[in-house]
């Protein structure tokens, strides 16, 4: 039986990050929320499409969420020189109504090249209403427009006694050289407006 075509769009967008570019759906490739990220080709994977992604040389890193694509080359090629390739190849794959995962994710996830199809969550669950509130402003104030760049923020800890609140940048943010900037600047300076007891902004390398 002959997989049914769907027109599909699939457009570029320039990130902060010059290693990464976003390649964006207008359809939903990942539900419930949830972020998917794959930082090696060895890595078990749940997802067809970063399988066959990783299939070009020039790729080392494949970061889903919503509905666009963020991927991360080498340093053997220039985007300008493979930006409209990957484009059409994304777009193809898509039209051909192929599955972008076997089965989708529920949970904010990277994949764990220790054991087999098994990931690694990397949102820690609020603990106390403080730990709520934080989460909230994240989700509502930060997390847009961090996806916007192509990336994702998720809460990971906080300690009462410093201050020191610990997040994880995933996509085009991690290894971003402005990430350091924007949590200093943009994400420190919300919080100081909205939760003064957050003191220090971390970002949690994996």
């Amino acid at each position: 039986m002959e997989t049914k075509k769907i027109p599909v769009t699939v457009y570029v967008e320039m990130t902060p990050n010059p290693s990464t570019m976003k390649f964006v759906a207008d359809k939903l490739l990942v539900e419930n929320g949830a972020t998917v990220e794959y930082t090696d080709p060895d890595q078990p994977m749940d997802s067809p499409l970063a399988q066959r992604l990783f299939n070009f040389p020039f790729i080392s890193g494949i970061f889903i969420a919503s509905n666009f694509i963020t991927l991360t080359k080498n340093d053997l090629v220039e985007w300008e020189d493979i930006m409209l390739e990957v484009r059409e190849y994304i777009t193809q794959y898509l039209v051909s109504g192929k599955a972008v995962f076997n089965q989708q994710p529920s949970t904010t996830q990277h994949a764990s090249s220790q054991e087999e199809e098994n990931f690694i969550p990397l949102e820690s669950t609020p603990a106390n209403a403080r730990e709520e509130k934080i989460v909230n402003i994240l989700e509502e104030y930060i997390r847009p427009a961090v996806e916007g760049d192509g990336g994702a923020i998720h809460f990971k800890s906080f300690e009462v006694e410093t201050g020191v609140l610990t997040v994880v940048l995933r996509g085009a943010c991690s290894g971003c050289p402005s990430s350091t900037v924007t949590l200093k600047q943009g994400i420190q300076g919300l919080f100081n407006q909205m939760m003064p007891e957050v003191k220090e902004v971390v970002a949690e390398e994996l």
